[in-house]
């Protein structure tokens, strides 16, 4: 069975309305799971049975159904969050807490931090960027791990302006 056959049963039991859909082959079981709730969303576990010889196709058709499966999770609004501010990335890079890793961190949790102050650093090909608080508080969370990479508009910290 190869990625085309699996995509198309996948959507042909999802318009089917069926809840659950077991097949298992020689070398292959899956499974079909639709949502609940009828908003067409299909679950999708393939697993490949252990045999002498296998396909070469296998472990591609295992990522296109990890794929197929995943759906996006929305974040829940805090209402306790809504009382501070969010300082975004205005650039996509790796951000980094340090001037160097010799260095202390510019800002930890509980830091008052003033307009202008320096809160990270965002690497972006090659360029270091230092990222300036645009406004006057208390860092009351870090939102992103050092050394990881950030997207354009990411929550990088929380700071309490009061």
């Amino acid at each position: 069975m190869d990625i085309k056959e699996i995509q198309n049963l996948i959507k042909f039991v999802a318009k089917s309305g069926a809840s659950e859909v077991k097949l298992e082959m020689d070398d292959i079981k899956i499974t079909i799971k639709t949502g609940s709730d009828d908003k067409g969303e299909a679950t999708t576990i393939v697993q490949q049975i252990p045999m002498a010889q296998t396909p070469v196709a296998q472990p591609a058709a295992v990522a296109a159904a990890e794929v197929v499966a995943s759906t996006p999770v929305a974040p829940a609004a805090s209402n306790e969050d809504s009382k501070y501010v969010t300082i975004k990335s205005p650039i996509i890079g790796t951000f980094y807490r340090k001037p160097s890793p010799d260095k202390p961190v510019f800002v930890e949790v509980g830091s008052t931090i003033k307009e202008g102050d320096v809160l990270c650093v965002i690497e972006a090909m090659k360029l270091f960027n230092e990222i300036e608080s645009e406004i006057s508080g208390k860092i009351v969370k870090v939102l992103v791990d050092d050394a990881s990479p950030v997207e354009f508009d990411q929550p990088l910290f929380l700071v309490d302006p009061s």
